[in-house]
């Protein structure tokens, strides 16, 4: 018998299935979103792959933590994107065996030893999304940072 009571920080979800192969993922905050799958699998490419959303979750998180740690470190920072690239495993189960995420960072004068710390703070201790899927895949990070009135440098 599992207690969810018991599970201290829980989080909840809930995800039905609508028509077709499309299901509406709705969060314990209130939140909803369509998932649907490929054509070729019966769905009509209504909304994100399941999968995908897993990259978008962790992405969200990865940039969560980084902004955040720039902030609290008195940081100039206007903008913060990620792009993510993620390979799977050919046989099943799919899991992702690589994913590389790069940072482009916007900002006055943000320093690149500041950025790689909460990049590496974030990879290696707060975001849990990609520290969970760590476990199945090799991540690799680097980043950009974009000044105003200058050219990116690529780290």
């Amino acid at each position: 018998m599992i207690v969810l009571a018991s599970l201290g920080h829980g989080m909840k979800a809930r995800v039905a299935w609508k028509e077709g192969m499309s299901f509406l993922g709705e969060s314990g905050s209130g939140h909803a979103v369509l998932m649907d799958g490929p054509p070729e699998a019966g769905g009509q490419n209504l909304g994100p792959r399941p999968m995908e959303m897993l990259l978008l979750g962790t992405g969200g998180c990865a940039a969560f933590d980084v902004v955040l740690i720039l902030k609290k470190g008195r940081q100039d920072i206007h903008g913060c994107e990620v792009e993510i690239e993620a390979e799977r495993a050919p046989g099943e189960p799919r899991v992702f065996t690589r994913i590389h995420f790069h940072f482009v960072l916007r900002g006055k004068q943000l320093g690149s030893e500041q950025v790689e710390r909460a990049i590496r703070l974030s990879a290696e201790k707060y975001c849990s999304a990609s520290i969970m899927l760590g476990k199945t895949a090799k991540l690799t990070h680097d980043f950009e940072i974009v000044e105003a009135g200058e050219t990116s440098q690529t780290q």
